[in-house]
């Protein structure tokens, strides 16, 4: 719950329509020693997306808030960042958002999904993200530049404990695809992703 008693954005909420509120609702696993293997499978490519799309958006979180710590370490040694050349700002924020889709996204991951729309839960992170203020850090006082570290961290955090509920869901669905494949209950066609996946 946000502070003002409302649902977060980036909480799932039982019964939810989105990908989030799918994949991390308590019956997104049951029976799955049973689950028929494209159902398994479909399972496996929803999960998956919504890892990459968590991460992509984690990513867009990230390279504001190294903006906006620089920011704060500049104010201490004496300089705005406002001072610095744009060229630099933009390299910055460019190095942060440079992984591309199929890289790893950390715990030793190799994604193969590319980020989709970002959806309903992730539309405070790029409302966050395009927030004026915060891409002109230089415009805020130093009560208003740790107000946005405070903010965006939080929105952050809440974005990365998603993602890693997620992974863990797209984890199961890996282990018995692959428990299946060593029983010899499926082929390598049927454990491999699709494009249909």
């Amino acid at each position: 719950m946000s502070s003002s008693g409302t649902p977060s954005p980036v909480e799932p909420q039982p019964g939810g329509r989105r990908r989030l509120d799918h994949v991390l609702a308590e019956d997104f696993l049951d029976g799955l020693g049973e689950m028929p293997v494209e159902d398994l499978r479909a399972r496996r490519a929803e999960a998956e997306q919504e890892e990459t799309d968590l991460s992509y958006a984690r990513r867009l979180l990230h390279g504001r808030l190294d903006l906006l710590r620089a920011e704060q370490r500049a104010r201490q040694e004496g300089a705005s960042l406002a001072e610095r050349s744009t060229e630099e700002l933009v390299a910055r924020l460019a190095r942060t958002l440079a992984d591309p889709p199929g890289q790893s996204h950390g715990l030793g991951r190799h994604g193969l999904a590319e980020p989709s729309r970002v959806g309903e839960h992730r539309r405070a992170a790029e409302a966050a993200v395009a927030d004026p203020s915060i891409s002109d850090p230089g415009s805020l006082d130093d009560a208003g530049l740790a107000a946005a570290v405070e903010r965006l961290q939080a929105l952050a955090d809440a974005v990365g404990r998603q993602r890693t509920a997620v992974q863990h869901a797209a984890d199961a669905l890996k282990d018995e695809i692959g428990r299946r494949y060593r029983d010899g209950l499926m082929t390598v066609e049927d454990a491999l992703p699709t494009s249909r996946d």
